[in-house]
């Protein structure tokens, strides 16, 4: 099949049965739902970028195991030049989105279960890799969009999962049958579940050997039987039944997170690459959060362009542009933002070939772009929120500007610079807000703390990655210390 366009997508993801959740009623059209429509185009970006030639080389790639050339969404990294080309092209599509587009999640489990299913293998003689690489190569035939889902909610965070007082909190096999497994649990977090068309689970931490029930790693179509989804509230999300794109900021992309449940789920043997080998479950973890961590140095560059340019409109607007003040402002946020390029595309230069064949990010390169994410947005928003002053969160409603009565009042005396209308000074406030507070917020400021685990998860595998017995050793020898 060749890569799907944008329209076919919509209509694929239209054709499925998903149980979706939301406001406490089940959503019988997500597809066509106002809240959740934004989230479902910036996916549809992935595809239409695809479509178009001056794109190619970074949106698609030819698959050494179909020799089709397919999304690179669905890519398995063959070198450091496709490591590179991956945060590229996800900071293209977060400068055409300015939102979370979704599908790095399960481009970063493809990776991580191809080269850790390989080794599984490797050890027990399982068929974990070659079960794997038939869902690869079929969602590569297929341009199908993959969900991954490793964050268990996890209960008490003191407990090991087979020590919960509720054995459910970590998503667990219940019952092994002959031509399969049962799985019972849930992930949380879970960006773009609604817009995907099958979900890759992983475990969510190390485990030892009396989480056994735990360590379990597989795939299946998001509308299966005992699968449904809560979706989660954002900020200003009930703006888009509003009927006012202005107030909204962005109305054509967004994102949104979802509680996704497996309430005793099936799962095939052809479609299982992990099941109880507990220590490949740290092993899968590690590789998964360091693809992720590396997507963070693209992801969130695209949209921080975005958002400066969005706060040099507002200068401009605000008649303020030429205030040295400001201009020193848009400079800290580029210098910011492309501190975190500057990490995504190290991490990925550094790469080298796991075992299996496929390409892996330098692990501590990766994890300290993600530690930078998780401060570096906040303080480019800050800015942001500075140059573009309180207007951007007391304007008033798109309806109150639409009145008769109102509107010329508001129009008089919420004009900036003479020559630009009023409604686009509110149009680029609006924005703002959107991509510091609103919906678009999710996937850019609080997603930059705790998307692909949280700060503290980044120190420690800096500090176990750190290698300091070698910087010792440095220090020790030009010192000419002998021990």
């Amino acid at each position: 099949m060749a890569l799907m366009t944008g329209e076919q997508y919509i209509e694929s993801i239209r054709k499925m049965h998903m149980q979706v959740y939301m406001f406490g009623k089940k959503v019988e059209s997500p597809v066509d739902d106002p809240i959740l429509r934004p989230s479902l185009n910036s996916v549809r970006m992935t595809y239409d970028l695809a479509q178009m030639p001056e794109y190619e080389d970074l949106m698609t790639a030819v698959s050494p195991y179909t020799g089709e050339r397919v999304n690179r969404f669905t890519h398995i990294h063959q070198s450091t030049d496709d490591l590179i080309k991956k945060v590229k092209m996800q900071r293209l599509l977060g400068q055409k989105t300015a939102a979370c587009f979704q599908r790095c999640v399960g481009m970063d489990a493809f990776n991580a279960v191809f080269s850790t299913t390989y080794e599984t293998d490797k050890k027990y003689g399982t068929s974990y890799h070659e079960n794997f690489r038939k869902f690869m190569t079929y969602c590569q035939d297929n341009d199908l969009t993959v969900d991954g889902a490793m964050t268990d909610v996890k209960g008490d965070r003191s407990k090991a999962p087979h020590a919960q007082e509720d054995p459910d909190l970590f998503l667990r096999v219940v019952e092994r049958r002959p031509d399969g497994i049962v799985v019972r649990g849930a992930k949380m977090h879970q960006t773009g579940a609604l817009n995907s068309h099958e979900i890759i689970v992983m475990p969510t931490q190390s485990m030892k050997p009396e989480d056994k029930d735990y360590a379990v790693s597989f795939a299946v179509p998001m509308d299966t039987k005992g699968i449904y989804m809560i979706i989660g509230r954002q900020s200003c999300d009930t703006r888009k039944l509003e009927n006012s794109d202005m107030d909204v900021g962005n109305a054509e992309f967004g994102g949104v997170e979802a509680l996704t449940v497996f309430d005793d789920v099936f799962v095939p043997n052809d479609r299982i690459f992990l099941n109880g080998e507990t220590e490949f479950a740290g092993v899968m973890v590690e590789r998964f959060a360091g693809y992720h961590r590396q997507s963070y140095g693209g992801c969130k560059v695209g949209v921080g362009d975005v958002l400066i340019g969005a706060a040099a409109v507002a200068a401009d607007y605000n008649g303020a542009a030429k205030a040295s003040h400001i201009k020193d402002k848009l400079i800290e946020m580029t210098h910011l933002n492309e501190t975190l390029y500057c990490c995504g595309i190290a991490c990925s230069a550094e790469g080298h070939p796991t075992e299996s064949g496929n390409y892996i990010i330098d692990l501590l390169l990766a994890n300290v772009c993600k530690q930078n994410v998780t401060r570096f947005p906040y303080e480019i928003v800050r800015l942001a929120e500075d140059i573009a002053g309180g207007l951007m969160v007391t304007a008033p409603s798109e309806a109150d500007f639409r009145d008769e009565k109102l509107g010329p009042v508001i129009d008089k005396y919420l004009r900036g610079v003479n020559t630009v209308s009023t409604e686009n000074r509110l149009r680029i406030m609006r924005l703002i807000e959107n991509m510091a507070l609103g919906t678009a917020a999710v996937g850019y400021r609080t997603e930059s703390m705790h998307g692909a685990g949280s700060p503290q998860a980044q120190r420690i595998m800096i500090a176990r990655q750190g290698n300091l017995e070698h910087k010792k050793e440095l220090a020790k020898k030009l010192a000419h210390i002998t021990e």
